[in-house]
């Protein structure tokens, strides 16, 4: 499975349950998580995806890191089969 394919479940995924996973792109700060999750009841989260097996670069752990410090959720998935609990965790947040 590619890393496109996990995307679009995550993205139909955030949409049932009435939110949303919009591309984050950062010019000039490069290594950012790949989506912002947000759900009702003001729930946000950025994820990491990759394709299964693969990890996250250096400058992404960092990014993550920061945002982390920052009391933001981060999470990184690499299967489909991780979305619905990564949602539920945003839900419990």
């Amino acid at each position: 499975m590619r890393e496109s394919e996990i995307e679009s479940r995550l993205r139909a995924e955030a949409k049932r349950m009435g939110g949303m996973a919009v591309k984050f792109t950062s010019p000039g700060l490069d290594g950012v998580p790949d989506r912002v999750v947000l759900l009702p009841g003001r729930k946000i989260a950025f994820v990491e995806l990759k394709a299964p097996g693969k990890k996250p670069r250096p400058l992404q752990v960092k990014r993550m890191r920061q945002l982390k410090c920052l009391g933001f959720p981060v999470f990184v998935i690499d299967g489909v089969e991780q979305i619905g609990g990564v949602l539920d965790e945003i839900c419990a947040t």
